[in-house]
């Protein structure tokens, strides 16, 4: 019932910065809050950020903190990661997804819908 669409992703020199977008459809929308995870190869997904729907909270994982800005247009049902001062090991698909209900911001297994990712690739 919720489609998650990413957008921003590319190419960009170590030192440089994206802003991903994450367009929320349906007839649910987003009820709790908004996560950001990225995937690397040979890796296991991992939390990057989350923001409180309704609460403006934002949570980020250590790696992150500092450089990514975590947003959100509740109007528009759209989410936003600024990223900025990109490493070489941000390289990942990045993914949103939407949870329905309360609990850990942390956990990806209690977000319920996901986009199909996309991919931030810095170069040294």
């Amino acid at each position: 019932q919720v489609q998650l669409v990413e957008s921003g992703g590319g190419l960009v020199q170590a030192g440089g910065s994206l802003r991903l977008s994450c367009a929320a459809s349906g007839r649910t929308y987003v009820s709790y809050a908004m996560g950001w995870f990225r995937q690397a190869p040979g890796k296991e997904r991992e939390f990057v950020a989350a923001i409180g729907w309704s609460t403006g909270s934002t949570y980020y994982a250590d790696s992150v903190k500092g450089r990514f800005t975590i947003s959100r247009d509740n109007a528009k049902n759209t989410g936003y990661l600024q990223i900025n001062s990109l490493k070489p090991e941000d390289t990942a698909v990045y993914y949103c997804a939407t949870k329905v209900f309360r609990g850990n911001y942390y956990d990806d297994s209690g977000y319920n819908f996901w986009g199909q990712g996309t991919q931030v690739t810095v170069s040294s």
